[in-house]
């Protein structure tokens, strides 16, 4: 499995948050579940920018991580 390089913050919610009502709601959501998990924050930000439009690989496999879900479980969704 190839993982790639980056991926849109927009692409990951559109998987991680389904029912959600927007694009921009989901957005929403994933920044609260963010911010309540001080540490997860902290590591998010040593991994890279977090103020582009994307996640790099190690900042999205530190999000995985904080759900349970592996990569092939995030390509299925």
């Amino acid at each position: 499995m190839i993982i790639r390089r980056t991926i849109l913050k927009q692409d990951l919610v559109k998987k991680l948050y389904p029912d959600s009502v927007s694009t921009k709601s989901a957005l929403q959501l994933l920044r609260r579940d963010i911010d309540l998990c001080p540490k997860l924050k902290e590591r998010i930000t040593q991994a890279g920018h977090t103020r582009r439009h994307y996640y790099n690989k190690q900042q999205l496999s530190l999000i995985l991580n904080h759900f349970g879900i592996t990569h092939e479980e995030f390509e299925i969704l």
